[in-house]
């Protein structure tokens, strides 16, 4: 039996999944069954492990894995030999692809376009649904963008493609009616919302220092502003220019007695709360067997890490873990809203998160 007789029930498998959880409409699955994912996946792969990637071997081993619900690593370390194995460019989780392209709301007739053209899958998926001229994509490296093209083009697509900056305005393309990014953002730059026409949808993962991966549709206004909601969690690795720069801690520990429980700080709707009043604060994890060590910073030097059932140890100037609780209480306070509670206004001079109502802006607090 050839490679491609073996793919072709695994591939159905993976699209009649995204179907039965509600993901793709009638056309979307047209879409994604004229488009295989297999055909952007590059000979060398990776799996994402939970503290490294795992290289993929065999046909068998890299067919479950490229028919699965998982996203399907590309690219190490920029492409530099010898790097740590950090994961920089990969093939997305196809469900959370189809909820981003769900969310865009497209329709026929539509100029969509892509920041990120990673492997090229969404560029051609959208290509099948909207024509191969009314989609522009934009990748900054150009390995990759050269990969994507001949991906793209051996799948019988001709999109227009550009090697670039993301952030920028694509020049002389004018107002499109969809934008979707595929990389995180640590904001919305305000040029992109300028791209988009009033009335046009922009979808994207932010990742901020609260918070590492949620969903954002927003609607433009004839004013050039940008409002509307989250839309739940969503990690993506961030665009080269939006990744954070590394905290100096300084000082001793100081211990303290625990608090609420580390690993509630982790729920999504208050790291979007949270993150609002207590900007700049970075937040990273791991599972622990009892419920997750939390290691929380700020650019000043302050630190504190916290893990499940034991005590919280503080770093540097201030009472950073104080501040953390009393923002949970607060939380508590307001009813635990969920994420998709909470939203967000984006303008040429600020981008505020809200909850409830774009009226109702969370402030961030005063030293």
């Amino acid at each position: 039996m050839s490679t491609a007789q073996r793919q072709a029930p695994t591939c159905q498998k993976l699209v009649q999944d995204l179907v039965d959880r509600g993901l793709l409409d009638s056309n979307w699955r047209q879409a994604w069954e004229a488009v295989p994912r297999m055909h952007f996946i590059p000979e060398t792969a990776w799996r994402q492990l939970p503290d490294r990637c795992e290289p993929v071997g065999g046909t068998d081993g890299r067919l479950a894995l490229v028919h699965s619900d998982e996203p399907v690593v590309t690219q190490l370390d920029d492409g530099a030999e010898g790097g740590p194995g950090i994961a920089t460019s990969s093939n997305s989780q196809p469900s959370m692809v189809a909820r981003m392209l769900g969310l865009l709301q497209v329709e026929d007739g539509h100029r969509a376009l892509e920041i990120g053209t990673g492997t090229g899958h969404v560029a051609a998926l959208l290509s099948e649904r909207l024509g191969d001229e009314q989609v522009y994509s934009i990748e900054l490296d150009p390995v990759l963008a050269r990969q994507a093209a001949d991906a793209i083009a051996g799948a019988g697509y001709r999109p227009h493609l550009r090697i670039g900056d993301g952030e920028q305005p694509w020049p002389g393309l004018g107002p499109v009616d969809r934008l979707i990014a595929t990389c995180a953002l640590r904001h919305i730059p305000h040029a992109l919302v300028r791209q988009v026409r009033p009335g046009g949808i922009i979808v994207a993962p932010l990742t901020r220092d609260f918070w590492s991966g949620a969903l954002v549709r927003l609607h433009v206004k004839e004013d050039s502003t940008a409002v509307g909601m989250f839309a739940g969690g969503a990690s993506y690795m961030p665009m080269r220019s939006h990744r954070p720069t590394a905290h100096q801690v300084e000082g001793k520990g100081r211990p303290r007695s625990a608090g609420p429980d580390p690993a509630q700080i982790l729920d999504l709707g208050f790291a979007l709360y949270a993150g609002a009043r207590l900007p700049g604060v970075r937040v990273t994890h791991k599972d622990t067997p009892d419920g997750a060590q939390v290691w929380v910073s700020r650019e000043n030097g302050a630190a504190a890490i916290a893990v499940t059932g034991e005590d919280v140890w503080q770093y540097g100037p201030g009472l950073l873990w104080e501040e953390i609780e009393q923002a949970w209480w607060e939380y508590e306070r307001l009813g635990r809203p969920g994420p998709d509670r909470f939203g967000m206004t984006v303008t040429d001079r600020a981008q505020q998160v809200w909850l409830r109502d774009p009226h109702t802006v969370i402030e961030p607090t005063r030293a």
